[in-house]
């Protein structure tokens, strides 16, 4: 089995420039309340309503449409990227920037967008220097003994640490409705519970305490991973057969066989030749890599699981980091994906 190699001490950020640590990047579903902004302002404690002040920790693809919903939504936002393109963005869509992470210090409210858990662990305590922080709501796909930690420190100042990795893409950024995994305490998850409903509409999972929003959102992933390379397989022999690989996805996509992966992964970005879905090999490849690794810590040996992140890192090095995710295809089912239509980027 490969394992995740431990994290580097700088790692990129989705808009290609490096997080360092000196810049420094189910129960059931809650009902949608209202998501407008908190307007109170007299408090600093994490049980009671403070003002729409926020900062966004990273302005790659998913942050930078998160920190644009949230503007349009009536929060005070302001940004932060190592990257100056990335700050850049943001402030044409009307969100205020700093490139300094120390200025954020104190800020009630924080969403954290980066690349790595890593780069979660030099970044919470810069906020955290200055009293006013109420929460900060991890949207990281980041490790359970990672929020842990933060948790315990955020409690120390008197604020809120929840994990609350995300799902949806960019479209979901971009209008509120992401998904969320949650892992928190039912007062830090009542702190945040502002901002999460404003990214989400509400679509959350409250799973469990510190860490647990993690691990679950690992699992998804690597099970839309499993699925990824399951389905290319599959319509790869659809096509041996003569049958139309779209015909046959949707076909399987209305029986039990059927899944998201099927239904619009494959129609929409492999068997259409465009790639462009918004999420990299690298960090699938990760992700797939991190579960198996969330796994082997509490002593558990998924056979099947561990076999999908080693597909995945052999992809990888065919491919590339930067390469789409849904390129996957082109190792496991070259067949099906249109002739003549390059890697989006040669492995770096």
């Amino acid at each position: 089995m490969r394992s995740a190699a431990g994290p580097p001490s700088a790692a990129p950020s989705s808009s290609g420039k490096t997080w360092t640590s000196t810049s420094t990047s189910c129960a059931a579903n809650t009902k949608p309340r209202n998501a407008e902004p908190p307007t109170a302002t007299r408090s600093t404690s994490m049980n009671e309503p403070q003002n729409n002040r926020v900062a966004v920790i990273g302005l790659g693809a998913m942050g930078g449409a998160m920190a644009a919903t949230l503007h349009k939504a009536g929060w005070d936002v302001t940004g932060f990227d190592p990257s100056e393109a990335a700050r850049q963005a943001a402030a044409e869509t009307g969100i205020g920037t700093t490139d300094t992470l120390s200025s954020l210090a104190g800020t009630p409210y924080a969403v954290l967008s980066l690349p790595a858990a890593v780069i979660v662990e030099t970044t919470v305590p810069q906020l955290l220097a200055g009293p006013g922080t109420v929460a900060i709501i991890d949207t990281t796909t980041s490790e359970p003994a990672t929020s842990k930690h933060m948790t315990q420190l955020a409690e120390a100042a008197g604020a809120a640490f929840i994990d609350a990795p995300v799902s949806g893409g960019r479209d979901g950024a971009a209008t509120g409705t992401l998904s969320a995994f949650v892992g928190a305490t039912d007062a830090a998850l009542k702190a945040a519970e502002p901002v999460l409903l404003a990214l989400t509409g509400g679509n959350y999972s409250h799973i469990g305490g510190p860490g647990s929003g993690n691990v679950v959102k690992l699992l998804n992933n690597v099970l839309a991973a499993a699925n990824l390379a399951s389905v290319g397989e599959a319509l790869g022999v659809a096509k041996a057969y003569g049958i139309d690989p779209a015909t046959a996805a949707a076909s399987i996509s209305g029986a039990s066989g059927g899944s998201k992966v099927s239904a619009a992964m494959y129609p929409n970005w492999v068997l259409t030749g465009t790639h462009d879905s918004g999420f990299s090999m690298g960090l699938m490849a990760r992700d797939a890599s991190l579960a198996v690794d969330v796994a082997a810590q509490i002593g558990e040996k998924p056979a099947l699981l561990a076999a999908v992140a080693n597909q995945w890192q052999d992809a990888l090095a065919v491919l590339g980091p930067r390469a789409d995710f849904t390129e996957i295809a082109r190792t496991v089912a070259p067949a099906i994906t249109p002739a003549g239509a390059p890697a989006s980027t040669s492995a770096a």
